[in-house]
């Protein structure tokens, strides 16, 4: 950890664990966010000293008010500072002076509101690097430590949520103040609860290093609204995974919002933010999560219960209608119906009644009291063949739900395998599931949501197994002819004949071609490089040649060869007068093969994307694409190209034979080179990538470069 990072690291363990607080800005007007953080911090039982810092008033709630923080007489370890915007540089500027090295600054009118909150968001980051302040905020709700040794709810939410061992980080405040009554509600406990806001100095980067060091954390959750460094959040989010086990789940809002509102490139316009941010967190390890519920629905399950070893479950149900559904969402989810072994079935026949099905799932009848889930459940968990098992129960009139929920903790309680539940209903099970809730065993209304959180799990679990094979960097590459090529461009739309120099220099497999002026030259070269060979128009005004007439394929002599050049001139020519022609590019008809597409892209967030998919002209319509963050291993090039749903046509389906896979990852490899070496690159496709059967290679039958030279 760099000094820096071990400062900050030093300063947020005193926001969590202060022994001693002010409060500065305070009042003594109830129901104003001033008041409601210093009574949340006296009356939720802090086990510290907190000073109340108001000019105005000599005492807060009976204690003893100092007008400046500087009349406090003794050490200060962190600071929350709620006075208005305009001043809270001032209280700033004595913190520092105070020796004070921790803040949470509450208010907001900083950054949010643009113009002079900017600038005053500046100030507060200059007064914080001078006197080595690390703070979080403005414009946020607060912080929270359940722990009870510190039991700090420096915050103005409106209850203190109960202890727990999940990490909650947000940059919206009111969506805190949501989670918190839903997590209440389902008694759902936090270790760490966090609202950065404007993260103008401590960011989600900050926080997570933090909570990986935790010991009260197991699972971290993280609301975002906005990725300012992507590479960081990726390095340091893997990290955690890989170093601790830690689940880190994410709620990333703005799915709809394009990257661009234009793009050159087919990688360009399908590579939108919320399709790199998917692959981005799965290439990470993190759990990209859809909405709140499915975020603490999977939640609870990697927080309360061990990670399944594999997917293998058993369903033991009371009603054959809510075993029938959850059979099918677990196949859904790519679960799989434990085989149970001759003695559990042998034991299922003893204790249940011959009405109940002994099979998965196991219906131990509607009449069934906690004696028959005992059975049940038991002989189910101690099968070496089943993984986890998944408790469904129906409210009929004989039932006895506390006793089954009761029945349901004690039995898990025994065991090291997952128990996941779902009592169904909610008037009539409340009390049940309020017993489940406190025992840490995963509720769920749905048995769908359950097998769902199940399969999340185990795919977790299935990650942290994985090692990646790091992929070497190209010996062969020539850097410096591609650099030449690429600083002499005049345009930063790069016509064919340039792009292949480039792709060439890094050993792609580029068919052979070159510039034609005229007919009887595009005549003389296809006699050199060997019929049949394609011509394409060559113009840094057209992106897509084949709108508007720009190729013929497929010619087989000089009489072809000469005729399809008048022909794309004149198509051109009618349909684009404007564009200015270099020439007509002849290159050699690659054979045939299966098309897929290469492309790359920057993103501001997460840098130089990889994308592939299934190729040709409809590229746009059928979407069928996969990407990935530049560098990427074997295994995440693999993940890639398997991730399509053309990935059959390639690994040979339906007698087909099995294409050249090892040349695709190849190529991939050196497009990431490419793109790590030349930042200037801001748009590729080699569209298509003609893949040939296994260890006969591929071919790039055509390309297209962007440059942005400002990079």
């Amino acid at each position: 950890m760099s000094d820096s990072g071990k400062q900050i690291h030093d300063n947020l363990h005193t926001i969590f664990h202060p022994e001693s607080i002010a409060v500065v800005g305070t009042n003594r007007t109830v129901g104003t966010v001033p008041h409601d953080i210093f009574m949340n911090i006296l009356k939720d039982n802090y086990q510290g000293i907190v000073y109340p810092v108001s000019p105005g008033a000599n005492s807060i709630a009976a204690v003893k008010s100092f007008k400046y923080i500087l009349d406090i007489p003794d050490p200060v370890d962190m600071a929350v500072i709620v006075f208005p915007s305009s001043v809270a540089h001032m209280a700033m500027q004595q913190c520092g002076e105070k020796g004070v090295k921790s803040v949470i600054i509450i208010s907001a009118g900083f950054r949010e509101v643009g113009g002079a909150g900017i600038e005053r968001e500046k100030k507060i980051l200059e007064i914080a690097d001078k006197y080595g302040i690390s703070f979080i905020g403005p414009n946020c709700l607060g912080v929270i430590n359940t722990d009870p040794a510190v039991h700090l709810n420096a915050s103005f939410a409106r209850k203190m949520p109960e202890r727990g061992n999940i990490g909650f980080l947000s940059q919206s405040g009111a969506l805190c103040t949501a989670v918190l009554d839903y997590a209440l509600a389902k008694h759902i406990g936090f270790s760490k609860f966090v609202s950065f806001g404007n993260k103008a100095d401590v960011s989600e980067i900050d926080l997570l290093n933090y909570l990986k060091d935790d010991p009260e954390t197991k699972v971290i959750l993280l609301y975002l609204e906005e990725i300012s460094d992507g590479r960081a959040l990726l390095n340091t989010a893997s990290n955690i995974i890989a170093d601790t086990g830690k689940p880190i789940l994410i709620l990333k809002s703005g799915r709809t919002t394009e990257g661009a509102a234009a793009a050159a490139s087919h990688t360009g316009s399908l590579a939108g933010s919320d399709e790199i941010c998917d692959a981005a967190f799965a290439q990470a390890g993190i759990l990209r999560c859809q909405n709140i519920e499915e975020m603490f629905n999977i939640a609870i399950a990697m927080a309360y219960q061990p990670l399944p070893k594999g997917n293998r479950v058993a369903i033991i149900t009371n009603a054959g209608g809510p075993g029938v559904l959850a059979t099918d969402a677990a196949i859904q989810q790519h679960l799989q119906l434990a085989e149970f072994s001759e003695s559990t079935t042998a034991r299922f026949k003893k204790h249940l009644p011959k009405t109940a099905n002994i099979k998965n799932p196991v219906d131990v009848i509607g009449d069934a009291r906690a004696d028959r889930y005992d059975a049940a459940l038991s002989a189910a968990l101690e099968d070496g063949a089943v993984d986890g098992a998944l408790v469904i129960l129906t409210p009929q009139s004989m039932t006895d739900i506390d006793s089954i929920a009761n029945k349901v903790c004690e039995i898990t309680a025994r065991h090291e395998k997952p128990v996941y539940t779902s009592f169904m209903g909610e008037t009539d099970v409340s009390s049940g599931i309020d017993i489940l809730q406190r025992h840490n065993i995963p509720h769920y209304i749905l048995p769908e949501s359950m097998c769902t959180s199940f399969s999340r799990a185990f795919a977790f679990q299935q990650s942290l197994q994985q090692k990646k094979e790091a992929v070497s960097p190209c010996s062969d590459c020539e850097r410096e002819s591609a650099l030449k090529i690429i600083e002499s461009a005049h345009k930063d739309f790069l016509t064919e004949d340039i792009a292949n120099q480039i792709l060439r220099a890094y050993g792609l497999p580029v068919l052979d071609g070159k510039l034609a002026k005229s007919g009887d030259q595009a005549v003389s070269i296809a006699d050199k490089i060997g019929y049949p060979v394609v011509l394409k128009i060559v113009s840094a005004d057209i992106a897509h040649k084949f709108d508007v007439g720009g190729v013929q394929l497929n010619l087989k002599n000089a009489e072809e060869v000469k005729t399809a050049y008048q022909a794309i001139i004149n198509s051109v020519e009618k349909k684009r007068p404007e564009a200015d022609i270099a020439g007509i590019y002849v290159q050699k008809m690659a054979a045939g093969g299966t098309e897929v597409i290469l492309g790359l892209k920057r993103d501001q967030a997460f840098g130089p994307v990889l994308m592939f998919g299934l190729g040709g002209i409809y590229v746009e319509i059928y979407k069928d694409v996969e990407f990935g963050i530049i560098p990427l291993s074997r295994d995440d090039m693999d993940n890639m190209i398997k991730g399509t749903k053309s990935y059959p046509l390639l690994s040979g389906a339906r007698g087909r034979e099995r294409s050249d896979i090892d040349s695709i990852i190849d190529c991939m490899r050196r497009l990431s080179q490419l793109a790590l070496d030349f930042p200037s690159i801001a748009e590729l496709d080699i569209n298509p990538l003609l893949v040939h059967s296994k260890n006969n290679g591929a071919a790039v039958a055509d390309v297209k470069i962007v440059l942005n030279k400002d990079r």
